[in-house]
C-alpha cells in the first residue's frame, strides 16, 4: 500500500502541477491524446483534467480494446455462441457490448446460448478439456497487452492435443491505430502513450510513427504523478519541437518490451490484411490473424461465420468518442438512455470506456 501511495502523493502532485503551469506558454494550445482507456479512467478518476491550465486540452484516444471492436465481429461472436454443441467464452465486458438492433452475448445467452464469463485464456482452455464432447470457442480480444495469453492458449492447446478448443481471433495493434488517427482530422501535438501495451512491445515499437507525423510521445503509468509527470515531459518535447520517443514508465517498460512474449505471438499469429475498427473503419495491417499452420485452433476457418455488415445505434457517439472527434458529453444519449446499467454503446459498457468513465467520474474532473 505504501507504495501505491507514493505515487499518489499530494504534495509531489502539487509541484508537478506546478511545472505544467510554468511549461505552458502563453497564448499556445496543446492537445494532448491519452492513448489508453485506463488513463482516461486515471484521468478522471484523480480530476486531473480540473488541475491542468486551459491551454492544455486532453482528448481520449481509442484505447479501449472492447469499444474498438466493431459492432459486425459482435454480431459474428452472437453467431458463433448460437452455434450448436458450444461453449462460447468471454471476457465479462464483451458479455454486454451491443451488436446489431442492440443484441448482445447476455441476450443470446438468455436465448439459449451457452456464454460463459471467464477471467483468462486458462480458464477456456479449462473447459476445453473438461468438455470434450463441447466446441469450445475463446473470444480472443484486445491490444498486444493481452495478446500473449491467447499464443499461449494456442501453444497448449497444440501440445494437449485439444481438438475442440477454437479461438475467434480479435487481436489489434496500437502503433498503426496511432497512424490512422494522425491521418484524421483531430488536432493532435503528442500522445501519453500506453503503459500496458508498452510492457510487451517496447517503446523503441513508437519511433515510426512519432518520426513520420513528427510528434512527442511519452510512454506513461497509470497512477495520477506517473500521468502529470507525462504531461510535463510532452510540455516540454512540444515546446521545443522535439520529435521521438520518452519513456516516464521506466519502472515497467524497457525500449525492446518482452521479447520472450513477442516471440511467442509470432510463432502463433500474423498480421491481417486489413481490419475493421469501430469509429476508424478498415485499417490495412492493423490486427493480427492465426497462422495457417495452426487453422485448426481458428473459428473463422471451423465455423461457417456470416459476413455481417453490423449497425450501430443511429443516435451513439461512440465511434466519433473514439477518434476524439467527440467527448461523451456531446452525445445526446449520455447519461440519459445511456447508462452503465443500460448501456446503448460499447463506450459506455467497457471498464476502460471513455463514456463510463464520465458517467462514474462526473464532478471529479472538470
Amino acid at each position: 500500500m505504501n507504495y501505491i501511495e507514493v505515487f499518489r502523493d499530494p504534495k509531489v502532485a502539487k509541484g508537478l502541477i506546478a511545472e505544467i503551469n510554468h511549461a505552458v506558454q502563453s497564448g499556445r494550445k496543446y492537445h494532448l491524446m491519452e492513448f489508453c482507456g485506463g488513463h482516461t479512467h486515471a484521468i478522471h478518476r484523480y480530476g486531473i483534467t480540473g488541475l491542468l491550465p486551459a491551454e492544455i486540452k486532453m482528448i481520449h484516444g481509442p484505447g479501449c480494446p472492447v469499444c474498438v471492436l466493431p459492432v459486425a465481429r459482435v454480431d459474428q461472436a452472437i453467431f458463433l455462441s448460437l452455434q450448436p454443441n458450444v461453449i462460447f467464452c468471454s471476457y465479462a465486458d464483451m458479455l454486454r457490448v451491443p451488436g446489431t438492433d442492440q443484441d448482445s452475448l447476455l441476450k443470446a445467452k438468455a436465448r439459449g446460448a451457452d456464454v460463459r464469463m471467464i477471467y483468462s485464456s486458462e480458464d477456456a482452455l479449462r473447459l476445453a478439456k473438461e468438455n470434450p464432447d463441447k466446441k469450445v470457442i475463446f473470444f480472443a480480444i484486445g491490444f498486444e497487452t493481452t495478446t500473449p495469453p491467447t499464443a499461449v492458449a494456442l501453444d497448449k492447446a497444440l501440445k494437449l492435443g485439444l481438438n475442440n478448443f477454437f479461438v475467434f481471433c480479435n487481436h489489434v495493434l496500437t502503433p498503426i491505430a496511432m497512424e490512422a488517427i494522425l491521418s484524421d482530422e483531430v488536432k493532435i501535438d503528442g500522445f501519453v502513450g500506453p503503459s500496458h501495451v508498452s510492457i510487451v512491445i517496447g517503446s523503441d515499437a513508437y519511433h515510426d510513427v512519432a518520426t513520420r507525423f513528427a510528434k512527442p510521445v511519452v510512454i506513461a503509468g497509470f497512477e495520477p504523478l506517473d500521468v502529470l509527470q507525462s504531461i510535463v515531459m510532452l510540455i516540454q518535447m512540444i515546446n521545443r519541437d522535439e520529435v521521438g520517443v520518452k519513456n516516464q514508465y521506466t519502472r515497467a517498460v524497457t525500449p525492446q518490451g518482452n521479447i520472450f512474449a513477442q516471440q511467442l505471438i509470432a510463432e502463433y499469429l500474423e498480421l491481417r490484411d486489413s481490419f475493421e475498427w469501430r469509429g476508424l473503419g478498415f485499417i490495412p495491417k492493423s490486427a493480427l490473424k492465426i497462422k495457417d499452420k495452426y487453422a485448426q485452433f481458428d473459428a473463422e476457418v471451423v465455423f461457417d461465420i456470416p459476413i455481417i455488415k453490423g449497425q450501430e445505434h443511429k443516435a451513439c457517439a461512440c465511434p466519433d468518442i473514439l477518434r476524439g472527434v467527440k467527448e461523451p458529453k456531446d452525445c445526446k444519449l449520455f447519461g440519459v438512455a445511456c447508462t452503465p446499467e443500460q448501456p446503448m454503446g460499447a463506450c459506455m459498457v467497457s471498464s476502460e470506456g471513455a463514456c463510463a468513465a464520465h458517467y462514474q467520474y462526473q464532478g471529479v474532473s472538470a
